[in-house]
């Protein structure tokens, strides 16, 4: 079920934002004030074994953080692809992993179109070439993700995105049991979540 924004009813503290691709993951993290958030690192993906997964999982918990937005890729028009499923995927994985750590951290997920394009002209414009662009563009497109997120929670006063949840799905019991990982209610009835306290372009 997703939980009803209060105004100003928010964590506020260190928070993570997360740029998902199928090689590397971009990381980038914001002051407890929630101003400004700045590239971090980048993690190779590893979507056998999961263990960037694991790191930033990890990494959360070091830092104390108190949120980590996801960015989930849309179209301009709105539409969500298969991009979108696989940011969706880690979300959830990534609640998972957390869970294991006996962390609460929320991840939610939050619109990031153009979000990697931007990261690129702003590279540019900063005077690097295109041949380095690749070494920090995940984390410079994390740091759009996550500016966007703390932006619109002072705007509005409110919880952005969607939360995601590791859940065990209701199945077999015993010791061939597995846990499945679940989005909240809404979400998955819609497959993918959709997004809270996002507005379109132009409004």
């Amino acid at each position: 079920m997703n939980e009803a924004a209060v105004p100003g009813d928010y964590p506020r503290g260190v928070k993570l934002g997360v740029d998902v691709g199928t090689v590397r993951v971009g990381v980038a993290i914001c002051d407890r004030d929630g101003i400004l958030a700045t590239p971090l690192r980048t993690l190779e993906r590893n979507a056998k074994k999961n263990t960037d997964v694991r790191i930033l999982a990890a990494l959360a918990v070091e830092l104390g953080v108190v949120e980590i937005f996801v960015g989930l890729p849309r179209t301009m028009k709105g539409e969500e692809h298969a991009s979108a499923r696989m940011a969706s995927d880690y979300a959830v994985l990534l609640a998972g992993k957390l869970g294991e750590q006996g962390s609460e951290v929320p991840v939610r997920l939050v619109d990031e179109r153009l979000s990697t394009v931007t990261a690129h002209r702003n590279l540019h414009e900063a005077g690097m070439s295109s041949r380095n662009h690749r070494k920090v563009v995940d984390q410079v497109a994390a740091a759009g993700i996550l500016q966007h997120a703390i932006d619109m929670q002072k705007a509005r006063g409110t919880e952005v995105g969607s939360r995601v949840y590791a859940e065990s799905a209701p199945g077999p019991t015993g010791d061939g049991a597995q846990a499945t990982p679940a989005l909240d209610t809404h979400s998955a009835q819609r497959i993918l979540p959709k997004m809270e306290g996002y507005s379109e372009p132009g409004q």
